[in-house]
């Protein structure tokens, strides 16, 4: 991996914390090819009871590229079979349009805020 690389990995971080029996992943900056790999790496730490139920907080995410689709999209698939399921939340206008484009936001509901996704 060039230094520019692993400068662009390291400007997403991720934080996971349990609120009741719904695990919430936080991310905090960009989405693309070369941080994709800590996103997913962020889901797949993911533990507790099974079915697992996931939000992922998309208020702090600044882009998201098609590699972040695939993720979640991977997730939906992996957590349907187990009746668990995964949410989108804060996702801001720009990060939203391209989970629209692609139709995502028909199989993984989308709320504009966290409490509305922990809620639904």
């Amino acid at each position: 991996m060039s230094d520019e690389q692993a400068q662009r990995a390291e400007r997403l971080t991720t934080a996971s914390r349990l609120i009741g029996q719904v695990t919430v992943l936080a991310l905090t900056g960009a989405i693309d090819h070369d941080s994709v790999g800590h996103f997913a790496q962020g889901l797949a730490a993911i533990q507790g009871p099974a079915p697992k139920r996931i939000v992922v907080d998309f208020t702090q995410v600044t882009f998201m590229d098609s590699t972040g689709i695939n993720v979640l999209v991977s997730t939906y698939r992996a957590l349907q079979g187990s009746d668990g399921w995964i949410r989108v939340a804060g996702a801001a206008e720009g990060v939203l349009r391209v989970i629209q484009i692609v139709g995502v936001d028909t199989v993984i509901p989308c709320y504009s805020a966290l409490e509305q996704a922990l809620e639904a």
